[in-house]
């Protein structure tokens, strides 16, 4: 594997965690209220999580199809999700 394949299964991964906890934070909330909106953000981070998942076998799997030339907009998309979503995760734990 490439390592710059290898950055970017490593960044999707932990998209993949963060997306994760917010699942269960998300869950344990629709379980008290039987809100809407909890229900709603668990779909939502369900499907960015399946985005993760599909973008990081790609990586592993698909590395010989990617450019060089491509692997800093893709890093920087990955990198660009992680920090939004650790500043959602830390503002749903306040």
């Amino acid at each position: 594997m490439e390592p710059n394949s290898l950055i970017l299964s490593v960044v999707s991964i932990a998209n993949m965690a963060v997306l994760g906890v917010l699942i269960v934070m998300f869950a344990k909330m629709y379980v008290k209220t039987r809100a809407q909106l909890p229900m709603g953000m668990i779909v939502v981070a369900s499907m960015l999580f399946l985005h993760n998942v599909i973008g990081a076998m790609a990586y592993f799997t698909m590395d010989v199809f990617f450019a060089n030339e491509i692997f800093p907009y893709l890093l920087g998309v990955g990198i660009a999700e992680l920090i939004g979503l650790i500043i959602f995760l830390k503002i749903c734990l306040e």
